[in-house]
């Protein structure tokens, strides 16, 4: 076992696969220096012909990924921020998750689109967002959010051996975070929640980030409510069985997302999980999740983004305290 870092734990997934595949290539913005560091280390390792520098269009750098997708390579395409998924959403989610369909099955799209996201450094509306719904939204696509560092080379390693086009987004507030990663291979299958806190009071979903506040949370009141968490991994495909039977365990759900409450993630989860299990729930499903407005600038950022004392009062709140 080695202790790695999140952004190193991401460096290691894309560096294994392009070791083990040659068709295997990292493309984006300022991927050699690498701003997020995410792909830090591979420019030394595989040279300029693997892991190429792109000009300042996210269109441009996406049109190129998919294009040599259908080509028969396997490209890790880096978008920096992603929000920049509105700037190439042409390709994303009209060509690479659609071309499949739109060609009777005959090509297939294995690409990763790989963004830093959310907020919680005041770098304003352009550069603070997790923009899941929208990407959900469009049919075609898998999206993955670790929230480990084990998590976060598992799942880089399935999304660049899928062969569907795959969105990672990685969060800012956990490149720092370290864990114990084994020293053998391992691929985490895309769609596989994990339970990361067992609980019997009130199961919490948490995504991304959200998940450290959950798990926080829980253990802020562990004397009074035992707090199941949930993190499913995987938005697309999403694993609502292993949901199901927790709510079923606990009756009472609180789910924490970062992205917009409005037409959002956890309205999604919430209502799937009233559709199938109503007759376990003892009240409502409670959301925590990022207000509808902008997310103007660091003095206003953190009124719009989600807390650790709103998880922590919304978990109190479906308990009755």
């Amino acid at each position: 076992m080695r202790e790695l870092m999140y952004w190193q734990a991401i460096a290691e997934g894309i560096a294994e696969e392009m070791e083990r595949e040659e068709t295997v290539f990292v493309i984006g913005e300022n991927v050699q220096a690498s701003t997020f560091m995410a792909t830090k280390g591979l420019v030394e390792k595989f040279g300029p012909d693997r892991v190429m520098d792109a000009p300042l269009s996210e269109l441009a750098i996406c049109g190129a990924t998919v294009g040599a997708a259908a080509a028969g390579y396997r490209p890790v395409c880096d978008l920096s921020f992603a929000d920049f998924v509105y700037c190439a959403a042409d390709e994303i989610l009209l060509k690479a998750a659609q071309h499949y369909f739109a060609h009777g099955g005959n090509v297939n799209i294995p690409c990763v689109f790989m963004g830093v996201a959310g907020g919680g450094f005041g770098t304003g509306p352009e550069h603070s967002h997790i923009p899941s719904a929208m990407v959900l939204n469009n049919p075609g696509v898998k999206l993955a959010l670790p929230s480990t560092p084990y998590d976060a080379k598992g799942l880089m390693k399935a999304a660049i051996r899928d062969n569907n086009p795959v969105l990672y987004f990685f969060h800012k507030k956990m490149m720092g975070l370290t864990q114990e990663i084994p020293d053998e291979e391992y691929v985490i299958p895309l769609g596989k929640a994990d339970i990361k806190r067992e609980g019997s009071d009130v199961t919490v979903v948490a995504t991304s980030h959200m998940v450290h506040l959950a798990l926080e949370a829980a253990e802020n009141l562990k004397d009074k409510v035992s707090v199941e968490v949930i993190d499913p991994r995987t938005l697309e495909p999403l694993d609502m069985d292993t949901i199901i039977a927790s709510v079923e365990k606990t009756n009472r759900v609180v789910v924490a997302d970062e992205d917009t409450e409005r037409c959002g993630v956890a309205a999604e989860i919430g209502h799937q999980i009233m559709e199938r299990a109503f007759d376990s729930l003892d009240g409502p499903v409670k959301r925590v999740c990022a207000a509808n407005m902008p997310i103007a600038g660091a003095a206003m950022e953190r009124h719009v983004i989600p807390q650790l004392e709103q998880v922590q009062a919304a978990i109190e709140s479906v308990m009755g305290y």
